[in-house]
């Protein structure tokens, strides 16, 4: 049986190209906050969670799974266009023996760069939590494949981190004269925050990352959260929209300039800011009826408290940029997705997500 279950896994890793000299499915990782969460929140004692309806009404089981979305996240649309299955929660009792092989989600909503971000939250997963998990889990692989086939696995797989929007959304505007606006100045906060960001990536790449997507923050004035709470008039709020024009610019340069110390183009800086800003100031053009009013939600714009069952629920999703307060729809995500894969460098830096694939194909 034990000769048997070895054949199996070598046959996996055969067809994911660890063992071959192509990359063909190859092992995703993904890092970060709610908008790459798949579920991990709901082995956790929290208030940051997706796990009741209409959460996941139109996901492909029509329940609600963990995602902040109506249906697929940014991590499913990336895997469903690389032709793999979407990545397990690690907290996820599912996630064992050759499941371990295709990658795994480690993010968990309400996190930020920082460690105090989101503590109202409680009980979630840090992201140096989360970079202790990934070498928990290369650990685990070791027992499966042996220590070299695991390097290769980590070497050769994709890995997507989404960070930051929480540091200025729960953190430093969570509250007025909060105690991070007390201590910095924006432009200082934003340094500092893209400083210690640099740290998590530097510490990803310590732990095998080769090819990494660094998604920056969305346009955070323009949610509708903030439009319920800082703009009566529909206008994005400004100093969100300020904060998210300071931090994204040098969150490239940092990348910029982390891949140069290297000398490996290994992050890959993808500007959400830039994606979500166009459907959101033209959503007719992408063929949305609104970019402020979320489907599910309450009050001014649907913008106050939760999505939950008896929250006011749009029929056709398809047709609103956001799902809830926070979180754009599936169909928002799939033109963030499209841009990932095929954008331009107004997008990508220095590359897309096709010619990495393209490119690591040939090696």
């Amino acid at each position: 049986m034990e000769t048997f279950s070895s054949w199996m896994i070598l046959c996996i890793l055969v067809a994911m190209g660890t063992l071959a000299p192509h990359v063909e499915a190859r092992p995703f990782f993904v890092f970060g906050d709610s908008l790459v969460d798949n579920g991990n929140n709901n082995y956790l004692a929290t208030s940051a969670r997706a796990d009741s309806p209409p959460y996941g009404i139109d996901y492909p089981s029509h329940r609600p799974t963990g995602r902040f979305s109506n249906g697929l996240n940014i991590p499913d649309l990336i895997s469903e266009r690389m032709g793999t299955e979407s990545t397990l929660p690690y907290l996820s009792p599912e996630l064992t023996g050759e499941r371990l092989l295709v990658g795994a989600n480690f993010a968990s909503a309400g996190v930020g760069v920082l460690n105090d971000t989101g503590i109202q939250f409680l009980n979630i997963i840090r992201i140096y939590k989360q970079l202790e998990y990934f070498q928990q889990y290369q650990s685990r692989v070791s027992t499966l494949i042996g220590a070299e086939q695991t390097q290769a696995l980590v070497n050769q797989a994709l890995v997507l981190i989404t960070l930051g929007g929480n540091d200025f959304v729960n953190n430093y505007y969570l509250v007025p004269f909060s105690a991070r606006s007390r201590q910095f100045s924006l432009p200082d906060y934003v340094r500092y925050v893209i400083s210690e960001y640099r740290k998590v990536l530097v510490r990803l790449y310590e732990l095998g990352a080769r090819r990494v997507l660094v998604t920056g923050t969305g346009p955070m004035g323009c949610v509708p959260a903030e439009l319920a709470q800082r703009s009566p008039t529909g206008q994005c709020a400004v100093e969100l929209q300020r904060a998210a024009a300071l931090f994204n610019p040098q969150l490239e340069q940092m990348v910029s300039g982390v891949n140069s110390e290297i000398g490996s183009q290994v992050f890959i800086a993808a500007n959400t800011r830039r994606m979500t800003t166009d459907f959101i100031s033209n959503p007719a053009a992408y063929g949305f009826v609104t970019s402020k009013i979320a489907c599910c939600g309450q009050g001014l714009y649907n913008g106050i408290g939760l999505c939950t069952p008896l929250s006011n629920l749009c029929p056709n999703r398809d047709i609103y940029a956001f799902w809830d307060a926070f979180h754009p729809s599936e169909r928002a995500n799939r033109i963030i997705v499209q841009r990932i894969f095929t954008g331009s460098d107004e997008y990508m830096k220095p590359m897309n997500l096709s010619t990495i694939l393209a490119l690591d194909s040939k090696t």
